[in-house]
């Protein structure tokens, strides 16, 4: 079932990267929202490596998300979707990139405009759909070597590795009931300066949902 409808979908250090300042508001937001609310953003200190990267507060980076792609597929050459859903949600990304060999960081929030019935389907279609890509990562990118480490309803994990060039770790979330999607990649080139930490992908997925409930009004009752 969750296949048939991502299928429907388809068919249907600190340098900020460039582009225009996404319209960020503080607070809260109600179920119709025209920018991404700053609440939104999982915490820095909740990101992998802050211990050594001491990631800044990624509201304050935000910048409009056009179009809202994920970083895996950059790695993984995955083609553009006919009918992205993507493309008519709001949606807003920050970025922290580093030389070689550190580890860059980007994190992104999509979201649906109007209630939960609408916006809540088609946030899960859009991980499962992501989901299938990484799964189909070599087609494009024989290189390219795609491990899920987490795959469970509305919430998936991954480990890309490209061979003799990078590694990415690659983080989305579907919270249904605000009708988003948050994605969180983190990459270096080989070999990286700095080790992985050993962390669970369930703390680091939490954290991203955690922000969700209060951000949208609402959502969580």
């Amino acid at each position: 079932m969750r296949l048939m409808l991502a299928m429907a979908v388809a068919a249907g250090f600190v340098a900020i990267a460039p582009g225009p300042v996404a319209n960020a508001i503080p607070g809260v937001c109600p179920p119709f929202c025209d920018a991404i609310p700053d609440s939104a953003w999982i915490a820095p200190t909740d990101v992998p490596l802050y211990p050594e990267y001491r990631w800044p507060g990624l509201a304050g980076l935000a910048v409009t998300a056009r179009p809202p792609q994920f970083a895996f597929e950059e790695v993984c050459a995955s083609p553009p979707l006919v009918g992205d859903a993507r493309d008519y949600a709001v949606a807003a990304r920050a970025s922290v990139t580093n030389v070689d060999g550190q580890w860059q960081l980007r994190a992104q929030v999509l979201h649906w405009r109007g209630g939960v019935g609408e916006g809540g389907p088609t946030a899960s279609a859009t991980v499962e759909m992501a989901r299938i890509r990484l799964r189909n990562c070599q087609v494009a990118a024989p290189l390219a070597s795609p491990s899920l480490t987490t795959d469970a309803a509305d919430r998936v994990a991954a480990v890309i590795s490209v061979a003799g060039e990078r590694v990415m770790h690659q983080y989305l979330l579907a919270h249904p009931t605000s009708g988003s999607v948050v994605e969180l990649a983190l990459w270096s080139t080989l070999p990286p300066q700095v080790a992985w930490p050993a962390v669970l992908d369930a703390q680091v997925l939490d954290a991203m949902a955690a922000p969700l409930c209060n951000a949208y009004l609402g959502s969580c009752r």
